[in-house]
């Protein structure tokens, strides 16, 4: 089979493959720096979902059992310092029960127009 010399590239052809060449090396280096970005965003989305969740978790208001513990301990540290004081611990009186809110009457006085 005869050889068949290797054709030389036309200046439009060898332009076009430039241009292609520095189109996906363009291309390459644009993705890993989307990619690369896309990552911090990521990351920064998920700190800031930590600290809005840490944040939440110190306004809540306190749980039944969060108050009981509390007692608990409060009423631990008062029998220690009665022992420390030579005491006898002081009893702790039951919560004062709420009252109702007073119903409203009618009018309370005549009113002329």
């Amino acid at each position: 089979m005869p050889v068949v010399p290797a054709r030389k590239p036309t200046r439009a052809e060898a332009v076009r493959a430039a241009a292609t060449q520095a189109i996906e090396a363009t291309a390459g280096q644009a993705a890993s720096s989307t990619q690369r970005r896309a990552q911090q965003l990521a990351g920064d989305v998920a700190q800031a979902a930590g600290r809005f969740r840490d944040t939440l978790d110190e306004l809540r208001p306190p749980t039944g059992d969060d108050v009981r513990l509390l007692n608990e301990r409060v009423a631990k540290l008062e029998a220690r310092i009665a022992k420390l004081e030579g005491t006898a611990p002081a009893k702790r009186k039951a919560p004062a029960k709420r009252k109702p809110p007073a119903k409203r009457g009618g009018s309370t006085g005549t009113r002329k127009s």
